[in-house]
């Protein structure tokens, strides 16, 4: 066994199916072009590319892809919005690895009536939300974070493995979805054109001609992993009242007994607020894959109409967003709120959750073999073992969690979420290309269990 390889700590890189050769690491790492990776990721990353808006860069990736001869095909719920599907690999007998990164980027909404409500003018003009660029040797502007830095270290990973002249045994599916971040359709922002998860991944999975045995969503973790992913609900509290001609109204000597429901939202608000911070506090998980600690914002109010006025309004509407853990069912989630709303002096009040989406997690044993193909990865490329991600990255909707949903162990894992160094793309690409030839394996002549110093399970499937 080679030097480098006698460093590992195998207490996690021995459960990957294929153990990888100091000769391998080192041709693999010589195919990784820094520049290379560095132009594709500010290309990408300066693609505008809101939700809704994703098929330019759709479309770029799919030309890249198909430069590459990665055989890449579309599969969308619409044409504007597809997701692309490239391969490598599947030459023999190996277990086949998914890959996904999403197409869109965090942004306003573009919708300027809309933004203004939510924005400052300064926060709508930073720069940051459509430019990427290199500055002080950091990498700048929110695509390349979110997600476009780790979407060029899978393509740029699957092009070193094809360059160093490595085929792989099991196939991997190198995936580009729009909607991860959103938007949900609610209210009047209703229908297709506003959907998000469900045309992405989701749809991917049922439409999109894959059949993994895992997955990573590749993501920024601060080159952390976790298998544990938060799902979340929003909560429409509609508080009611009664609408008065303004020149009639009695004002009352107190907020609490105005007829307007809007007069009501001091104590509500304070109410929620209370039941979020307990909420939080009592519903930490820990698990296997991580820590997710769950947490409620508002996110939105609605009441009245600003050009119909003269009599108050009869509806105020609360929109809380609430963050749910993998053991967590919005069921719950409603009957506590249900409890807290039924305490105050309100007229009346009507609950309802318009957006449900659960958490979930991988089942520690069947997730084992990429936990143990990413550790490898890991260690051959930074000398060090992978960690279990910071509890925010596993306190949030990644797709790892549409995998996870339909029984495919999957685990999400990348590069520095904030301010990433080219140093750390190419650290990142190195660990995805290597994630890639632990996980499906080399296609040469089979070993039988043991040859020299490279092990290949003989079963590299999850049981």
């Amino acid at each position: 066994m080679d030097t480098r390889l006698a460093m590992i700590n195998f207490a996690n890189a021995s459960k990957a199916p294929y153990l990888i050769t100091q000769a391998e690491r080192d041709a693999v790492a010589a195919a990784i072009d820094p520049a290379e990776l560095l132009d594709l990721a500010l290309a990408l990353g300066n693609i505008p590319s809101r939700s809704r808006e994703e098929l330019a860069a759709a479309t770029f990736v799919h030309d890249w892809m198909q430069a590459e001869g990665f055989r890449p095909h579309l599969s969308g719920a619409t044409p504007e919005r597809p997701n692309v599907i490239g391969e490598y690999g599947g030459h023999g007998i190996g277990a086949n690895l998914l890959f996904t990164a999403h197409l869109d980027t965090e942004s306003p909404s573009g919708n300027a009536t809309q933004d203004r409500f939510r924005y400052r003018p300064a926060t709508l003009a930073e720069p940051e939300w459509t430019r990427c660029w290199l500055e002080d040797g950091h990498l700048h502007g929110y695509p390349i974070s979110n997600d476009r830095g780790p979407m060029s270290c899978m393509l740029i990973a699957a092009k070193a493995l094809k360059r160093a002249g490595i085929n792989l045994a099991g196939k991997v599916y190198l995936t580009a979805c729009p909607g991860e971040i959103g938007p949900e359709p609610i209210e009047e922002f209703a229908g297709i054109d506003y959907m998000g998860k469900d045309i992405g991944a989701h749809y991917l999975f049922h439409h999109g001609g894959v059949a993994p045995d895992y997955a990573i969503a590749a993501e920024g973790t601060d080159f952390g992993m976790t298998w544990q992913g938060c799902g979340y609900t929003v909560m429409r509290i509609r508080i009611l009242g009664r609408g008065l001609f303004t020149p009639i109204l009695d004002t009352p000597a107190r907020t609490t007994s105005h007829p307007n429901p809007i007069y009501r939202l001091g104590p509500v608000i304070d109410a929620l607020h209370e039941w979020s911070r307990a909420y939080e506090h009592n519903n930490i998980h820990t698990g296997p894959g991580g820590i997710s600690r769950p947490k409620a914002q508002i996110a939105s109010v609605r009441g009245g109409s600003p050009t119909d006025f003269g009599a108050g309004t009869e509806v105020c509407a609360l929109y809380l967003e609430v963050i749910m853990t993998p053991e967590q069912n919005v069921a719950e989630i409603y009957h506590q709120l249900n409890a807290v709303l039924r305490t105050l002096d309100l007229e009346g009040f009507e609950l309802e959750p318009v957006v449900v989406r659960h958490g979930f997690e991988a089942d520690s044993a069947r997730v084992a073999p990429l936990a143990g193909a990413v550790d490898l990865a890991t260690q051959l490329a930074r000398h060090q073992p992978a960690p279990m991600a910071h509890p925010v990255y596993s306190s949030m909707w990644r797709d790892h969690n549409v995998f996870n949903m339909q029984r495919i162990p999957a685990l999400t894992t990348g590069m520095p979420r904030w301010r990433p160094t080219p140093d750390d793309l190419t650290s990142s690409a190195l660990i995805y290309a290597l994630t890639m030839l632990a996980v499906c394996g080399r296609h040469e002549s089979r070993p039988a269990c043991v040859s020299g110093d490279s092990v290949y399970d003989d079963s590299p499937f999850p049981s």
